[in-house]
């Protein structure tokens, strides 16, 4: 049996963003440990829309993706222009898309999408130009990528899977499809007659137990492609315990029945691929020991408002050299212009607190390294990877005590109730002053913490699925 993966999301994703986030990352590394798990019975594809049909597309092109996002910031130093493109600035393209950023979201995606399908279709009708016949019949996807010449025995890529899938094959839905308009009617036409089976790992439910956090476009958006497609899967997986609480949880509440319980994953911690040296030098003029970090996009969810509100009373109450520097590494998101203006009024507290916007893997690696200790005081997760990178880089996290962040930590933090700045203030005052609190910490983190591989995950879901290696 084959398991087909959804890819589209990445290349949806990679549309409007440099570089991959958490979920991005996370379904990457699943589809390496599922093909160190399952060989050539792991198959990817993407989404054909003319003719309502999977694709198939070749690993490098996944591969090759991923790695041309995680590549351009780490070729320039940080504060460097990046160079012109050859003829002057894309002012055309720039402007639409700033338009379309303007967009209500329900709008933007299907015109995102609108944009790549003609993109695709373009792309097609000259490679049949150029090569012929057997190019027309494979048209709506050439632009995804074909079979090399000499693939005797095997499928050219760009085919439809429906003409390649058996009885009881997996298509597997791992990554953040939300952005299509109709999922569960698109796989229901893609995959019809194929007698295949559907798995889909939920990352959280956040969006619809909180929408408070999220635009309301996106809420509308992924509440219609999970009510749309949770109900129809036949496997469900989450990353959690919390999320698969939460999928009961709303499953109830909202009188949808679905297949089965959600099967809990373990995750992974780091990344595969080369291993990244640390940046030569600190971002920012930052000094070994001498911070604070916390890892995330700024957005109001992971409450970096928490964080700032406690510096400031550490500012007000400690001697300056007491106080580490605070460092939000991360990408400025949404919901938080309040708070960047309240950091910005205030002079970043005196220089008490910095911002390194997209760091690269080698800055973060270095951040990781020369932090005193990490804060992630988020309100809600699916799972928590920056509180396991930072116990894999042997540094204690303060983490919220909330949904999933207790099941990521496990008995390495220090945990703190996220919506209680006194509280919080006084275990961060004890951190950036007890030195023998820090040595504590990070020798248990050293002699008991074991990342777990991501190979382990790729194991349990494929064991569930009933897939096995290739003979």
């Amino acid at each position: 049996m084959t398991l087909w993966l959804d890819v589209e999301d990445l290349f949806h994703y990679a549309l409007r963003n440099p570089r991959p986030s958490g979920i991005q990352r996370l379904s990457f590394e699943l589809y390496v440990g599922l093909r160190e798990v399952l060989g050539e019975n792991v198959r990817f594809c993407r989404h054909d829309p003319v003719g309502d049909a999977f694709r198939t597309v070749p690993w490098e092109a996944v591969e090759g993706l991923v790695t041309a996002m995680l590549r351009p910031s780490a070729e320039a130093p940080r504060g460097a222009a990046p160079p012109a493109p050859p003829g002057g600035p894309p002012q055309e393209a720039s402007l639409a898309r700033n338009l379309a950023g303007r967009l209500p979201l329900e709008m933007r995606d299907p015109l995102m999408q609108a944009v790549a399908s003609q993109k695709t279709a373009l792309a097609a009708q000259l490679a049949a130009l150029r090569h012929g016949v057997r190019s027309l019949r494979a048209a709506p996807s050439l632009l995804r990528g074909r079979g090399q010449a000499g693939d005797e025995g095997s499928a050219a890529h760009g085919e439809d899977i429906r003409g390649l899938a058996r009885h009881g094959d997996v298509l597997g839905v791992i990554g953040s499809p939300w952005f299509h308009s109709d999922y569960g009617g698109f796989v229901a036409r893609a995959t019809a007659g194929c007698g295949m089976r559907t798995a889909l790992l939920v990352y959280d439910l956040i969006p619809l137990l909180r929408p408070e956090w999220f635009d309301t476009g996106l809420v509308r958006v992924f509440g219609r492609w999970f009510r749309g497609f949770a109900p129809r899967a036949d496997h469900l997986f989450a990353i959690s315990e919390a999320t698969a609480r939460d999928v009961e949880r709303w499953s109830a509440r909202e009188g949808v029945p679905l297949r089965l319980p959600a099967h809990t994953l373990p995750i992974g911690t780091g990344f595969t691929g080369p291993p990244v040296a640390a940046a030569g030098t600190l971002p920012m003029g930052l000094k070994p020991g001498g911070y604070a970090l916390v890892v995330s996009t700024i957005e109001a969810r992971k409450n970096h408002v928490l964080a700032f509100r406690a510096w400031r009373r550490l500012v007000e109450e400690m001697p300056p050299e007491a106080v580490p520097q605070l460092v939000f590494a991360g990408k400025v998101g949404w919901l938080v212009q309040d708070l960047m203006q309240q950091i910005e009024n205030c002079g970043h507290l005196g220089g008490k607190i910095v911002i390194v916007p997209g760091p690269t893997d080698a800055e973060l690696v270095a951040l990781y390294q020369g932090c005193r200790f990490t804060l992630f005081p988020s309100l809600y997760e699916g799972w928590g990877l920056p509180v396991t990178e930072s116990l894999s880089f042997g540094k204690l996290c303060i983490a919220s005590d909330r949904t999933s962040l207790p099941e990521a930590g496990g008995t390495f933090c220090l945990y703190i109730d996220p919506e209680n700045i006194t509280g919080a203030t006084e275990t961060i005052r004890r951190t950036c002053t007890d030195d023998a609190l820090i040595a504590e910490r990070e020798a248990a983190i050293r002699d008991g913490f074991r990342p777990v591989p991501w190979r382990r995950p790729a194991e349990v879901l494929a064991g569930h699925l009933g897939l096995a290696p290739p003979a």
